[in-house]
């Protein structure tokens, strides 16, 4: 199926772009859609087509009889290959596609975070661009999306990569962060994933940590659940995926357990610190007094690295406890500057009426 074809078939109920509105014009005054797809791409010409029409044709089986319109967002991340001409055409031809294109490749995360910033449908979908995730899989997510549940997880039950280089480390990465987030997911590491849009507003990613936005949900109180993918070794193009990452997701992991445990009252995991300290140095300073009032040693030629050790421990108390005191002043600045809100709501009643997050967004009833 070409790319005209898909534009032809698509629903009555999909209104084309006319030549003289400006773009952003029609974006903005467009119906806003119920499926939104945020795809980033990075040097996946060779997919582009395949990619568009499996999509295509899973969107539209999803219509629902022009009930649930959708989008397309593709993220071209500084590709350098012909990805961004291609993926022009198909946004020429075809009013559901959106390119955005960044100024250079910045990594996967910051593109995941520019789709979602600009998908507008009420369930955001994403997945990666170069045809590891199947999108014929695309009804298992909405099925779970449809039983209440905010986030719904791809699980690459039978993995098909690198038994030492990849299962294995990606096995231990997986176990590490569901200790840590409490979070009963199998495949943190994938990009297929569904979300509710208003989750998705109480969520800011940073850095590389795209793979914890399970966790990141669950500290929003969302409901998460997963569904078994299969794994495809990416027809085009090797995996750029190697044991290097395993030891960047390990680092992250101290990241989301402070923002799992400790954002709000840092003082928490400071002061822990800081009384911990100031109890050891207290017992290494009751020790060398006994020893000098009973025993009359000369500490410093008996227990002199002992002595040090504790007045250095005694300062490293006050210390966690400056450093908890400045991180409590800086989380208030973070949630009033920004105007955060230390809680999220999953639903507003009035009367009738109920909406999710965001005021003037009603949920869409389901049968």
């Amino acid at each position: 199926m070409t790319a005209t074809q898909s534009t032809q078939s698509l629903p009555a109920t999909v209104t084309t772009v006319p030549a003289s509105t400006p773009a952003h014009e029609w974006y903005e005054a467009s119906p806003l859609p119920y499926f939104s797809m945020v795809v980033p791409m990075y040097n996946e010409a060779d997919s582009v087509q395949e990619l568009y029409d499996a999509l295509t044709r899973n969107l539209v089986a999803l219509n629902d009889n022009g009930k649930k319109s959708y989008e397309i967002i593709f993220i071209n991340d500084g590709s350098k290959d012909d990805t961004y001409n291609r993926l022009t055409a198909l946004a020429e031809k075809d009013p559901h596609v959106f390119v955005i294109n960044l100024r250079r490749n910045f990594g996967q995360t910051p593109a995941l975070a520019a789709g979602f910033d600009h998908a507008r449908g009420e369930i955001v979908i994403a997945m990666d661009g170069d045809l590891q995730h199947d999108p014929n899989e695309l009804p298992k997510f909405i099925a779970k999306i449809d039983e209440g549940y905010d986030v719904v997880s791809g699980w690459r039950e039978k993995r098909v990569d690198g038994l030492f280089l990849r299962r294995i480390p990606s096995k231990l990465a997986n176990l590490a962060i569901r200790k840590i987030s409490k979070v009963d997911v199998h495949d943190f590491g994938t990009t297929f994933k569904a979300y509710r849009r208003d989750l998705l507003d109480h969520i800011t990613l940073y850095g590389d940590n795209h793979r914890f936005i399970p966790a990141l949900a669950y500290m929003a109180g969302a409901k998460i659940t997963e569904v078994p993918i299969k794994n495809i070794n990416a027809p085009y193009r090797p995996s750029n995926y190697g044991i290097g990452r395993t030891f960047r997701v390990l680092l992250d992991l101290l990241t989301i357990k402070f923002l799992n445990s400790y954002l709000t009252r840092p003082i928490h995991l400071f002061g822990k610190l800081g009384l911990g300290s100031l109890f050891i140095s207290g017992v290494i300073f009751a020790f060398l007094l006994a020893r000098k009032l009973i025993w009359h040693v000369s500490l410093m030629e008996a227990h002199g690295p002992l002595m040090i050790l504790g007045v250095m421990v005694f300062f490293m108390a006050f210390m966690f406890f400056s450093t908890g005191l400045l991180a409590e002043l800086i989380s208030r600045v973070y949630f009033e500057s920004q105007r955060k809100s230390i809680y999220t709501v999953r639903e507003i009643r009035h009367g009738q009426n109920a909406w999710r997050g965001r005021p003037g967004r009603p949920i869409i009833p389901r049968d």
